[in-house]
């Protein structure tokens, strides 16, 4: 019998490009615009370590073009190159889009996709491995966020329009998403919570976890 020579996953690390006074906003009032990008460095580095160790394959997808990247990424690229990790740019106009086309490119060469966003540093190796496993049965795993989003989308299958018309960075993210997976006929299964950064609360939470 053939076997399949599909790798098992890839995790789709995503992350917008570090300019002071663009990333982490709702902590620049305590932290001001550099030491909020600071934080947003910080947040990416701690949420690439737990991804490359879980063991499956990492790629970092930047959510701006190479032609359009003013700022201090230095300490980030020194990261990836050392790792010898493919850096992407994230395409669509909406968050959704982006997620989707970036699950439906890595499907081609992956059995499994999985999307984390680089403020959710509670994304651990076991969490995300128990991630990956859920595909087994599920075409699309979802880890729920405290704030009604979510800090991870996995998929086995997509279909398109199953991130369509979600009112990113609202409470009603993750029921939307849910809605819109059962719509496209796509079987889901809901990880225990999970807790990202967004605001200074989030922020003092992960510098106790460190």
């Amino acid at each position: 019998m053939p076997q399949n020579s599909l790798p098992s996953a890839v995790f789709l690390q995503f992350a917008k490009w570090p300019e002071a006074g663009r990333v982490k906003t709702r902590l620049m009032p305590e932290l001001g615009p550099a030491g909020a990008l600071d934080a947003h460095i910080r947040l990416t580095l701690a949420v690439l370590d737990n991804l490359c160790a879980t063991g499956y394959p990492v790629e970092f997808w930047w959510d701006r073009p190479a032609d359009d990247r003013p700022g201090e990424a230095a300490s980030i690229i020194e990261e990836l190159e050392g790792a010898g990790l493919d850096q992407k740019v994230q395409e669509g106009n909406s968050l959704g889009e982006r997620m989707h086309r970036s699950l439906e490119q890595s499907l081609r060469h992956f059995d499994r996709a999985l999307v984390v966003g680089s403020d959710c540093p509670s994304v651990d190796p076991d969490y995300a491995r128990k991630a990956v496993a859920c595909l087994d049965k599920h075409d699309v795993v979802l880890g729920p966020s405290d704030d009604g989003g979510y800090v991870l989308i996995g998929a086995s299958r997509v279909v398109e329009g199953m991130l369509d018309d979600i009112a990113w960075g609202t409470p009603a993210v993750l029921a939307q998403t849910c809605e819109r997976l059962e719509a496209a006929g796509l079987s889901y299964y809901l990880l225990e919570p999970r807790w990202d950064v967004d605001e200074p609360e989030d922020w003092a939470r992960f510098l106790r976890t460190c």
